[in-house]
């Protein structure tokens, strides 16, 4: 079985999918990937990672269960603009991604690694590998950009959004493949900032429509 998601929408199937089955394919929005303080950050993978390891925030949705924000209050000390509230337990995880990421590993491969070690039987993919294919918001000064802001930003305050070819992307590996499922499910995401960017990697909708039922097309 394989759900195409975004975030706290599709995280909370993928979690009840992955209660139901042990063969489980999450293929994830990678479009709201950003650069945040220095670090690469990937919201939705995340936010399906957190709940399926059932550490995420059930408030908010996103983020650690009861993570601290001890770093960010240093931060601020230090001069910092904290406006996008990452917590301690939270930047754990983006500077291990960001440390593979700057030696050459796959956003997929990382993923995998980051998944396995907090126990998430389900796979979890990326829709890409390639940066092109990601929009690399940055925090800074801009316009107000819905989708990756945690909590609300600043007046003038907002995401600076970065286009970097998503059509130019290859998907990341296993991906087509897993279209190929007996079920595929498209989840309960956004579906023009969640769902929309995965459809619009190069050959997925064309796979997607390939694998369906005659009598659907």
């Amino acid at each position: 079985m394989t759900l195409l998601a975004g975030g706290v929408g599709g995280a909370k199937l993928a979690q009840g999918l992955a209660r139901a089955s042990d063969d489980v394919t999450v293929v994830v929005n990678t479009g709201d990937d950003a650069e945040i303080y220095g670090l690469s950050v990937s919201p939705d993978l995340d936010t399906v990672m957190y709940t399926l390891a059932g550490i995420a925030d059930p408030q908010n949705g996103w983020g650690v269960a009861g993570d601290t924000f001890t770093t960010l209050e240093q931060m601020t000390r230090l001069g910092q603009d904290t406006w996008f509230r990452l917590g301690d337990r939270d930047i754990a995880t983006h500077v291990l991604r960001t440390a593979q990421l700057r030696a050459g590993v796959p956003l997929s491969a990382t993923t995998a690694q980051l998944a396995a070690a907090l126990g998430v039987r389900a796979r979890l993919l990326p829709m890409t590998d390639d940066p092109r294919g990601h929009p690399r918001r940055h925090a800074g000064r801009a316009a107000g950009v819905p989708g990756v802001l945690r909590g609300p930003a600043p007046p003038g305050r907002g995401a600076r959004r970065r286009p970097r070819g998503r059509r130019a992307a290859r998907p990341a590996p296993g991906v087509l493949d897993a279209l190929d499922a007996d079920v595929v499910v498209v989840g309960p995401s956004n579906p023009f900032v969640s769902i929309g960017p995965v459809l619009a990697v190069p050959g997925v909708r064309e796979r997607l429509a390939a694998s369906a039922p005659a009598a659907s097309r």
